[in-house]
């Protein structure tokens, strides 16, 4: 009796043809695009000022951050993502498109764009002088587009680097649906540069500005005050193992009544070695109340910082008077942080 293989045959090469495509995609979905993962945790101690309950003064942070690169259609098209302390959320990620001499497009959810890339340049060996200050994480920090839900593009062009950020309304949180909160569109840019193009070796400089609707509106005896305005501008320069900055901001705030913002700060970083650099620096921020007497809030901070190889301990202090623009509000931060990167 013969026997008819002929079903079993088809279905065997239908099997073997599925597999080898399946495996053809693998391998192009696998060359497409390079991913890699990085990461960090920093062991620290906070000690916050006399008038503070500091609770346990020790903590820890891990960042993981992956990225992937490949080349899609002629143009490199870049991903990355960066979780904080063990996935408890996703604190940041940027999708980008390289377009070669026309720029790169990218759309950002918490990685930094436009006017904010540059909000404070004054150099530091560790944090800023502001950082874990009460009321001053915001003071002065220029930036009217953020980083949420926005567009941004970036080219250069003579050594001069545009970085522009555009947002609808008041940021895009969701893939599918839209933002909570009150409508502010913005936009901002900053441009960077360095004084190779005038022969002055070690100039690095930078200024911005940006606008954001302020949501308010007109009504019966109160004047619109028009939008949010922010404005800054960078100079450092490095001589051998020494930098110094200088930087002036400008917030003027639309609202009517609202309050207005003049920064001044300075900032100088000695690289004492290859592991070992130090640095000090000083800001003023005037706080412009319309109905009340001006503040100018004082703040200082000191940082030092030891790396070697993948391994680095830092420590800053710092102390701010007259605190987010109350007179007689003061606050101080002592920092240790030790840090491993892998």
């Amino acid at each position: 009796m013969k026997t008819n293989n002929k079903g079993e045959i088809m279905n065997n090469l239908k099997k073997v043809g599925l597999t080898a495509l399946a495996g053809s995609l693998a391998a192009v979905s696998a060359n497409a695009a390079e991913m890699t993962v990085s990461g960090a945790t920093m062991l620290t101690y906070t000690s916050e000022d006399t008038s503070e309950v500091t609770g346990n003064p020790f903590g820890m942070k891990t960042n993981i951050g992956f990225t992937a690169s490949g080349d899609v259609n002629g143009m490199t098209v870049s991903y990355m993502q960066t979780s904080v302390d063990q996935f408890a959320g996703m604190s940041s990620a940027r999708l980008s498109v390289d377009m070669g001499d026309m720029g790169t497009i990218a759309f950002d959810q918490g990685s930094g764009s436009g006017l904010a890339t540059i909000d404070d340049k004054t150099p530091t060996a560790a944090e800023e002088i502001w950082d874990g200050l009460d009321g001053t994480t915001v003071g002065g920090l220029v930036g009217t587009a953020g980083n949420k839900g926005v567009f941004n593009y970036i080219t250069s062009l003579g050594g001069v680097t545009l970085n522009a950020a555009a947002r609808k309304g008041s940021g895009a949180n969701s893939s599918d649906g839209a933002s909570s909160g009150a409508g502010q569109n913005a936009y901002d840019f900053a441009l960077t540069g360095s004084g190779d193009m005038l022969g002055m070796e070690g100039l690095a400089w930078g200024l911005g500005y940006g606008e954001a609707e302020n949501g308010t509106v007109a009504k019966a005896g109160v004047a619109d005050g028009g939008d949010d305005e922010h404005m800054t501008l960078f100079v450092n320069y490095t001589m051998g193992p020494v930098t110094a900055g200088y930087q002036v901001s400008n917030i003027d705030n639309g609202t009517g009544g609202a309050t207005d913002e003049e920064v001044d700060q300075w900032g100088i970083a000695i690289n004492v070695n290859d592991n070992l650099s130090v640095s000090y620096g000083e800001r003023d921020v005037e706080f412009d109340k319309p109905s009340a007497t001006n503040v100018t809030e004082n703040g200082e901070g000191i940082a030092i910082a030891y790396t070697m190889g993948s391994v680095k301990i830092a420590g800053n202090r710092n102390e701010v008077t007259n605190n987010g623009g109350t007179t007689a509000s003061n606050d101080q931060m002592t920092e240790i942080a030790l840090s491993f990167a892998f």
